[in-house]
């Protein structure tokens, strides 16, 4: 019994001794990320000396640096080109340290540099890297008052280097505090190619509303100028984003103009899928006005016929096809059932045995909704023909068929 009783308290204390060292030991700390290699101090041999008090170099140490970090870029292209990659980069960071003596400029533009490289090469962590110090260089010039000049020719190159890298909303960020002073300096072209870059990288972040203002800019600034092939252009970009963004009536506005121009300069050729474009915007905006849909019934008579003259079949069946679903909608069966049957034509003249097939079943449902029922069997019954030379629903259309025959009976 007594050594039951001291086995329980040594068993005890020692429990309690472990959970005391448990308690008192402290946690590890979890490893570190590897500092940035572009935020390494280390003194470098090519530093004349190391700047004191954040002492710029001298322009004359600055001009004697600047070969020797040329050389270190050639060496670490060299050593990319033999298959070198780890140590092309590693000369590349010593290099890019280095460059911050020369001025905030200079790195940038050499960032921007071995950025496009690594982004290249599909390094990431360098990519990280490059991206972390010009978010760096960025904070910094914000703080600090430059010339105007100054300031553009940085801010400029921030931009690119952050395009190099694939920060886009960055890039966009930072053509913006170059944008009011291009603006202020009125040079119309430098003006034009800048709404340019931005537009583009506000499509590629698919902000198409941030991009509407931009493209909405450059047509005004095109139209002005009579440049009729960058109206053009920014008009159908206009189109596209308005699409988009679900805004019909600004869509309507911009595919109104192409279609004027396009009628001026008799190109009829980029008329049905304007109309088609136009008559669903038409439909869009009906909902909340009905009187719309008499525009939307033109649009779409007009897409059929131009796109008949222009013998362009396809586009035809497709007017079509928006005219029958509209007329249906608004129970006029009559209208619809004619352009059933000028469809079977347009699809025959385009050798669609499929679109023939389709339209035959449509033509079959309307009159079955008018229980005319001798004329919907028919309708099924071209339809069936045309199924079986496709091997396609047969037994759809012999189910409407023998559905019909058992009515009548």
């Amino acid at each position: 019994m007594l050594r039951r009783l001291i086995l329980i308290v040594t068993t005890a204390i020692l429990f309690s001794s472990s959970m005391t060292l448990a308690e008192t030991k402290k946690p590890q700390p979890p490893d570190k990320f590897p500092p940035s290699p572009l935020e390494i101090t280390t003194p470098d041999p090519l530093l004349p000396r190391l700047p004191k008090n954040k002492q710029p170099l001298t322009l004359e140490e600055q001009q004697n640096l600047e070969p020797a970090l040329d050389a270190l870029n050639q060496e670490a292209t060299a050593k990319l080109q033999a298959g070198d990659q780890v140590a092309a980069f590693e000369i590349w960071n010593r290099e890019l340290r280095l460059r911050r003596f020369l001025g905030s400029l200079a790195e940038v533009q050499a960032l921007s540099r071995v950025g496009a490289i690594a982004w290249k090469q599909n390094d990431p962590q360098e990519v990280q890297y490059i991206t972390q110090r010009l978010q760096a260089i960025q904070k910094q010039a914000q703080s600090q008052k430059k010339t105007a000049q100054t300031d553009l020719e940085l801010w400029r190159s921030l931009a690119q280097a952050y395009q190099n890298v694939r920060s886009l909303k960055q890039a966009v960020e930072a053509y913006n505090q170059v944008l009011p002073v291009v603006r202020e300096q009125k040079n119309a072209t430098a003006l034009v190619e800048m709404l340019k870059t931005i537009g583009e990288l506000h499509l590629s972040w698919f902000d198409y509303r941030k991009a509407a203002p931009i493209y909405e800019e450059l047509l005004s600034f095109a139209t002005s100028q009579g440049e009729r092939v960058n109206e053009v252009t920014y008009l159908q970009q206009l189109a596209e984003i308005y699409e988009q963004t679900s805004q019909p009536q600004q869509s309507l506005n911009v595919l109104n103009k192409l279609a004027g121009i396009y009628a001026n300069e008799n190109n009829l050729t980029k008329i049905p899928d304007l109309k088609l474009a136009i008559a669903s915007n038409y439909e869009s905006l009906a909902k909340k006005d009905p009187n719309l849909l008499l525009e939307a019934f033109k649009n779409y008579q007009e897409a059929y016929t131009t796109a008949w003259q222009l013998r362009q079949y396809v586009r035809a069946g497709e007017a079509l096809q928006k005219l029958i679903a509209l007329y249906r909608s608004q129970g006029q069966t009559d209208e619809a059932l004619q352009a059933s049957e000028i469809l079977v034509q347009i699809q025959a003249q385009s050798v669609n045995f499929y679109g023939m097939m389709q339209a035959y079943d449509q033509i079959g449902q309307l009159y079955v909704e008018r229980k005319e029922f001798p004329q919907a069997l028919t309708a099924f019954q071209k339809g069936l023909e045309l199924a079986q030379q496709l091997k396609h629903q047969e037994a759809y259309f012999t189910g409407q068929i023998k559905k019909i025959s058992n009515a009548n009976l």
